[in-house]
């Protein structure tokens, strides 16, 4: 018997750092593994601190978070808990590694999908700093679907870094609104799914972020539309 061909992938455009990417991601897996439903994640780097050359600012991310939070208990996510000076400075090395991953002797799409939801786990619920290749090749450890060993390998050759670069082109053009802006067969796009959000005031000014409502109903929204993408002939 033949083994069941893999879903078509939804592709998410995210930076790690980001919250809001963090948040759809948490709810479309979990929506699928309550339904039931394979779910398979081609991810790609909107990297925020190449697009505002400095670091996502610790002041603009926790708000976020205890707003998210307010809303999502369930996340279990919490403000920094670790030493002021292991703060993250960048995500690149984290997100350069969920790249690494998809290359097929080391993880697939799967491993890479199960890698990035693990550093997301580690920065925002375990207050890990995860821009070191420790901690990373560590949460890779725990990762079913990823070879640790194989990962190593591949970001001492610098593996990850040219694809994050091309994906930072690519998402400068029109057609990549922000992180995270997902992508789905039959023509589905939304950026930043579900959550309705606006700053105040801008956060450089001490503003803070207001999320009036959030309705992760879009997630079984997609997951259907996934489904009967699969039924059309010429489906995965």
């Amino acid at each position: 018997m033949s083994a069941a061909p893999e879903p078509r992938p939804v592709t998410v455009w995210s930076d790690l750092g980001c919250p809001w990417a963090t948040l759809a991601l948490h709810t479309l897996r979990t929506t699928a593994r309550e339904r039931g439903q394979d779910l398979l994640i081609d991810h790609r780097a909107f990297p925020l601190e190449l697009f505002n050359h400095q670091p996502t600012p610790k002041f603009i991310v926790e708000p976020e978070i205890v707003v998210i939070s307010a809303h999502r208990p369930d996340l279990g996510w919490r403000l920094w808990a670790g030493r002021e000076y292991d703060y993250p400075s960048t995500m690149l090395p984290a997100m350069e590694a969920v790249q690494a991953a998809k290359d097929p002797s080391v993880g697939g799409l799967r491993g890479s999908d199960e890698l990035d939801a693990g550093l997301r786990h580690a920065f925002y619920v375990e207050s890990r700093c995860v821009s070191i290749p420790s901690e990373i090749l560590d949460v890779a450890a725990h990762c079913e679907h990823v070879d640790e060993k194989a990962l190593a390998r591949a970001l001492e050759r610098g593996a990850g870094r040219a694809e994050i670069y091309e994906q930072f082109r690519v998402a400068q053009g029109p057609g990549v609104q922000g992180s995270p802006h997902l992508f789905a067969p039959g023509g589905y796009a939304v950026h930043n799914p579900g959550a309705h959000v606006e700053w105040a005031t801008s956060p450089d000014e001490g503003g803070v972020p207001r999320l009036d409502r959030y309705d992760p109903s879009w997630a079984g929204e997609l997951l259907d539309l996934l489904s009967e993408e699969e039924r059309r002939p010429g489906g995965a």
